[in-house]
């Protein structure tokens, strides 16, 4: 069984009764993983489900890093970049499945979700050698969702998460998605038992939903990076980002860093950055967008980026590469 601790375990049980092409493309069928990865299946304990997880053993010489990484909305697991880069760094890699696409009540960051990826780690670190320090999470849209989910689930165990455009409050979006041609509004509709509106809805939606429970998640390093366009050329409203920063900032008592209300709603509506907000130094040149605005609260690092819905791994594993747990 992992450890996680006392409160994290708790936090668990509790939840129980482009550029680069948009990240949320479904996946008709499960892709074979790439030379080195093995795909494996691992039996989550709370229902006995084997669900499948892409897994590259440690390839270097005593303890490594692990990599965990977690898909998108519509899609399973797998990300062959990502694999491909932690052969090369040296890491150990998980991509999990936890219930494929977020349209059945089992999937969308459920109990049993989350402890197939919990399970999933627990694997890892009796199957190959990994460094208890330094154990990442990675995810863009349904994959930063999830990604935010787990660092409130598990805040023990992460040394860094980065979550690319995630979904924060499901209900928001059902409402946004309402409005657009896509399928996001009822595959919610179907995890959650009905569109908001119940009171038996409108607690599946809550939480499931990373933003209420964030405050969990104080003390971890975690990186949100946003498009300043997503919302009108992508599927998922910049709010949920900022909003997870800020509650994140006053979660690490950096309330003083949280971008004000009409900051929020001005560049939610416009697509742009208000006059006068200042941005926090940054030079990262080796990105796909670049960056327009920067904000650390504490161990929290929020990033607007020139672009919309999409996901630029490689720096997010530069940053992921410098985090580290201290020794207990």
């Amino acid at each position: 069984m992992i450890r996680v601790g006392q409160r994290g375990l708790a936090l668990v049980l509790a939840l129980i009764p482009a550029a680069a092409p948009a990240v949320d493309a479904p996946r008709a069928k499960p892709v074979a993983p790439p030379p080195g990865v093995l795909a494996i299946s691992i039996r989550n304990p709370l229902d006995g489900v084997a669900e499948p997880v892409w897994f590259l053993p440690n390839p270097s010489t005593g303890p490594a890093p692990l990599l965990v990484h977690l898909h998108s909305w519509s899609a399973r697991l797998g990300e062959a970049s990502l694999a491909k880069e932690c052969l090369k760094r040296g890491w150990a890699f998980l991509s999990p499945n936890f219930r494929g696409p977020n349209n059945r009540p089992e999937a969308c960051a459920s109990p049993r979700a989350v402890q197939d990826v919990l399970a999933a780690v627990a694997h890892a670190r009796q199957a190959t050698a990994v460094d208890p320090r330094r154990i990442y999470l990675i995810g863009g849209s349904g994959g930063g969702h999830m990604a935010l989910m787990m660092a409130q689930a598990a805040p023990e165990l992460w040394a860094g998460v980065s979550a690319w455009v995630p979904i924060t409050d499901l209900a928001a979006w059902h409402a946004f998605s309402k409005t657009k041609p896509s399928a996001y509004a009822k595959m919610m509709e179907q995890a959650c038992g009905g569109p908001p509106g119940s009171p038996a809805t409108d607690a599946e939606y809550r939480a499931r939903s990373p933003l209420f429970h964030l405050a969990r998640a104080v003390g971890v390093p975690i990186d949100i990076q946003v498009g300043l366009r997503d919302g009108h050329e992508g599927s998922v409203p910049v709010s949920n980002s900022l909003r997870a920063f800020n509650v994140l900032a006053e979660a690490n008592r950096q309330a003083g860093r949280s971008l004000s209300a009409g900051d929020i709603e001005s560049i939610t509506a416009t697509a742009r950055l208000p006059e006068g907000l200042v941005s926090d130094p940054h030079d990262e040149p080796a990105r796909k967008r670049p960056i327009l605005f920067r904000r650390s609260a504490g161990p929290v690092r929020l990033t607007i980026f020139d672009g919309a819905h999409e996901s630029d791994f490689a720096p997010a594993v530069r940053w992921l590469a410098q985090q580290q747990k201290p020794y207990p």
